[in-house]
């Protein structure tokens, strides 16, 4: 309702300042359609991405393991997991030659050391009718944040998700972290 109010309200302010002009002038007319234009293109991307931000906190709220991010929402979540609680964005989304490649950012709260652990980082579309994932074609695998020497609060894992390119990659679940040996503090016989 707000966007077609919005719509109207530059609607009428296009005719009404087509009909002050006593001269009128092209150029400025055809300014100001361009200008309508660019407001309407940028108000579908905000009506999508809050719509997709929605859509990402309804599947959050409803999981107890796991988080889900979905790339339209362009908006990172936390999770709550055995390693603590990890900040959670995806950034850098491409096409790959056979789906998408994209870097999974990790951040540890309250700027904590990031521990060495493992995860499992599943992907697929979304149902255009529902919204809810579609599990029959998702594909999964495992990475793996190793500690580093210098204790460090944040990471970035590259991920290759393939079969899906971008626009129709709907959602990226990361679920089942384990806490994993560092290899700096490993012993060796």
């Amino acid at each position: 309702m707000t966007t077609a109010y919005l719509k109207l309200s530059l609607l009428a302010s296009l005719l009404t300042l087509a009909g002050c002009s006593s001269t009128p002038s092209q150029p400025k007319i055809s300014e100001l359609h361009n200008t309508v234009g660019k407001l309407n293109k940028e108000m579908r991307q905000l009506t999508r991405q809050a719509s997709a931000l929605e859509q990402q906190g309804h599947l959050n709220g409803g999981s107890a393991q796991g988080a889900w991010l979905l790339p339209q929402a362009n908006t990172g979540v936390i999770l709550k997991s055995q390693v603590g609680d990890l900040k959670l964005s995806l950034s850098h989304l491409q096409t790959e030659a056979n789906g998408t490649r994209a870097s999974l950012n990790i951040h540890a709260m309250a700027d904590a050391p990031l521990p060495s652990f493992s995860a499992e980082v599943e992907w697929g579309e979304l149902d255009s009718a529902t919204g809810k994932p579609i599990s029959i074609s998702s594909l999964s695998q495992r990475i793996e944040v190793v500690s580093s020497l210098l204790p460090r609060s944040q990471a970035s894992v590259p991920l290759r998700l393939s079969n899906l390119p971008p626009e129709q990659l709907g959602y990226v679940r990361i679920h089942d972290v384990v806490p994993t040996p560092s290899a700096a503090t490993e012993t060796r016989p």
